[in-house]
């Protein structure tokens, strides 16, 4: 097979925040694992680190013991963030400040997950371009209005590597070991692992419109479209029907026909949905929320979250917070 020589092993250290999602922190050790069973020689090595020496429990409720603690492992090539739930409760001003130092030393630094938005809340992601789950992708657009966020599974950009999650930390180290040691090695590694084919960062999170629809309504695709680049300022069915060369009738046709919903609906649950991530993933006041979503008052946006929603946007954080703490342990719930 092709490698190229390398003089020592390419480190990496994984950051493990409180919450983290197992997953995409399990099958990016994976792949990295694999590489170096695959090439018959130690071309990656990594280490667990924590904010202290104690275990990180992640999402699910599985502790993982760090080798050592984040403040004592400089020595690394690449350091990966891996965020998961309730991200923002992690971005202490000690974390933000480790953070920066390990910038100061001109490595490059990751983001798993949510740990984009660390590395956001720590000035370091500025001029770049960057990613995060799409869950969280409107509320880091909407608290750091300067980043370049895209909706891809991963984004490299100079020092900076971030990914969406899931299984996306697969695919930026994949892309890694196709850089460094080519292709062969690459695919080698996802053949092992099961997996289908490389994904690329042109990869979007989220299956397009055209790919549930099929490519044959490129009208409803189109306006679809322009829904969602229209959140904030919503355009009329009127409108929409004009930049899209159709009239009211046949678009409320295609929307019927295919999405079974009429249009306006299907804008205002798209605007819902937009509100809800901003909701669950920020702590912007909700009248924020409401104006960013394109609702003209506090009192109109709860109502219509709570005629699609069944409960109103404060109960909606409230109720969020309590499975959270349920989820984690940290309350008893009823049996």
């Amino acid at each position: 097979m092709s490698s190229e020589t390398v003089d020592r092993p390419r480190r990496y250290g994984f950051l493990l925040v409180p919450n983290f999602t197992l997953m995409p922190f399990a099958v990016a050790l994976d792949a990295l694992r694999a590489a170096n069973r695959c090439a018959a020689q130690p071309l990656y090595q990594w280490c667990t680190l924590g904010l202290s020496s104690g275990p990180v429990t992640s999402s699910c409720g599985v502790p993982v013991l760090p080798d050592q603690a984040v403040d004592q492992a400089f020595d690394v090539d690449i350091l990966m963030v891996c965020g998961g739930m309730d991200v923002q409760r992690q971005s202490t001003p000690a974390v933000l400040a480790l953070l920066r130092r390990y910038a100061e030393r001109k490595m490059v630094l990751g983001g798993v997950c949510t740990g984009a938005y660390l590395l956001a809340r720590a000035g370091l992601l500025d001029g770049y371009r960057c990613t995060i789950h799409w869950e969280n992708l409107a509320g880091l657009r909407e608290e750091f209005p300067n980043l370049i966020a895209s909706p891809k599974i991963f984004e490299i950009d100079r020092d900076r590597q971030t990914c969406a999650g899931g299984t996306a930390s697969f695919d930026l180290i994949l892309n890694d070991i196709r850089n460094r040691q080519g292709a062969k090695l690459a695919n080698e590694v996802s053949e092992l692992l099961i997996c289908e084919r490389v994904r690329q960062d042109e990869d979007r999170q989220r299956m397009p419109l055209k790919h549930r629809i099929g490519s044959a309504q490129p009208k409803l695709t189109e306006a679809v479209s322009l829904m969602e680049a229209n959140i904030e300022e919503p355009m009329t069915l009127s409108e929409l029907s004009h930049h899209i060369g159709l009239s009211r009738r046949q678009l409320e046709r295609l929307f019927k026909k295919y999405l079974d919903i009429v249009p306006t609906r299907y804008y205002l649950e798209l605007r819902l949905e937009r509100a809800r991530q901003l909701l669950l993933q920020t702590s912007l006041p909700i009248v924020e929320v409401a104006l960013a979503c394109g609702f003209i008052s506090a009192p109109h946006f709860s109502k219509c979250y709570r005629d699609v929603y069944g409960i109103p946007p404060r109960d909606e954080r409230r109720r969020a917070a309590g499975l959270e703490a349920i989820s984690l342990g940290k309350v008893d719930g009823e049996r």
